[in-house]
C-alpha cells in the first residue's frame, strides 16, 4: 500500500491553547486517553473522534487539522 501522506494535529492544539483548554480537558469531555495519544502522534483517528473535537471546540476539521504529504 502506498504511503500518501497523514494527517497533523498541530492546529488543535494551538486551538486548546487558544481557548485555554487542555488534553485533561479532552479527556474529561469523553476523548478516550488513548485516543488524545494518537492525536498527539498524528496517527490515525476515526471520523466520530472528528465529530466529537468540532462538536467540542465548536469549529470544522480544516481548524483541527492538515494533510502533509510525505
Amino acid at each position: 500500500m502506498e504511503d500518501y501522506g497523514y494527517f497533523d494535529y498541530s492546529k488543535l492544539w494551538v486551538l486548546l491553547e487558544k481557548k485555554k483548554l487542555n488534553k485533561r480537558w479532552l479527556r474529561l469531555n469523553g476523548v478516550a486517553a488513548g485516543t488524545v495519544d494518537k492525536l498527539i502522534k498524528n496517527d490515525n483517528v476515526n471520523t466520530d473522534t472528528i465529530v466529537r473535537l468540532c462538536g467540542l471546540l465548536n469549529c470544522k476539521p480544516n481548524d483541527i487539522m492538515e494533510f502533509k504529504k510525505n
